[in-house]
């Protein structure tokens, strides 16, 4: 990105991937995983990769692409630790060299994660994922040095999941927001009942405290740019009408075509449904 800091950020966007669920989304659309945005924050020669992506294929994908930067990749960072955003780590940390790194409570979800593997994540995507397991590491005083410039690793408490984090690049007034903050994609809701959703608010709040120019969220529309301000009014405002939407529908289905009527533009209405049913279970 165009930037008058030494420093410079690119993303790769990955495609939606079908889901190994042979029931569709009570709309017709097949079911589906969601975007995933994997972020470069770079120098003239080194360079931090953010939340690697699910799939083997992806993850080839993404060290194709970085490769062809010529950068010297130095890190790999996760935010929290869903499957989705670092199970390939350990794969592109071995092709570059680089270490892995994560807040302790990340690296604990990532543990948990690990131990969901045969019961979601591998039952969703067979024979897709790498054989992942936990080598993050947590990093004195949540800082990482880029050819002289401070990262920031913030932690936010819960979002779309507990102990999640975001990096922080006050040279380039940017955030890498993981799940914290969504960008035209329907947000993962099955993890915000029980105060969830107010933690989240909380979350969001922090990042706003950072004064980003441009956030980069965890999954994104590609066809959207990165306005810091717009992303974390629309995840606020998502955030409220489930709360109103909950409180005039008594069942999933209801649930779910109420926030399609008012979110018809986002993204992938099969986290949408997965959330409902959560919500309602």
């Amino acid at each position: 990105m165009p930037t008058d800091s030494p420093l410079g950020y690119d993303v790769f966007v990955a495609d939606p991937i079908a889901q190994n669920v042979t029931e569709p989304v009570p709309n017709g659309d097949r079911r589906m995983f969601s975007p995933l945005s994997v972020t470069l924050v770079h120098g003239e020669r080194d360079a931090v990769l953010i939340d690697p992506p699910l799939t083997s294929a992806q993850a080839e994908a993404v060290g194709d692409w970085v490769e062809a930067t010529g950068k010297n990749l130095t890190h790999v960072f996760a935010t929290h630790g869903h499957g989705d955003h670092w199970f390939t780590a350990g794969v592109l940390a071995h092709r570059f060299g680089a270490q892995v790194v994560a807040t302790e409570g990340t690296i604990k979800e990532m543990h948990r994660n690990v131990a969901l593997r045969p019961v979601f994540w591998d039952r969703l995507f067979p024979q897709q994922i790498p054989d992942a397991p936990v080598t993050a590491v947590a990093v004195p005083g949540n800082r990482l040095t880029l050819e002289g410039h401070d990262l920031h690793i913030v932690e936010v408490g819960h979002s779309d999941t507990d102990e999640t984090s975001v990096l922080h690049v006050p040279d380039l007034e940017l955030v890498v927001a993981g799940d914290v903050i969504y960008n035209g994609v329907h947000q993962y809701l099955a993890e915000s009942g029980d105060g969830g959703r107010d933690a989240w608010r909380k979350a969001i709040t922090t990042v706003e405290e950072l004064r980003p120019r441009r956030i980069v969220t965890g999954h994104k529309n590609k066809r959207l740019d990165d306005d810091a301000d717009r992303a974390i009014a629309e995840t606020r405002s998502y955030l409220d009408a489930v709360d109103e939407v909950l409180a005039k529908h008594d069942d999933p289905l209801g649930f779910f075509n109420a926030m399609l009527e008012r979110f018809p533009e986002r993204l992938n209405p099969g986290a949408l449904w997965g959330g409902a049913v959560a919500l309602y279970t």
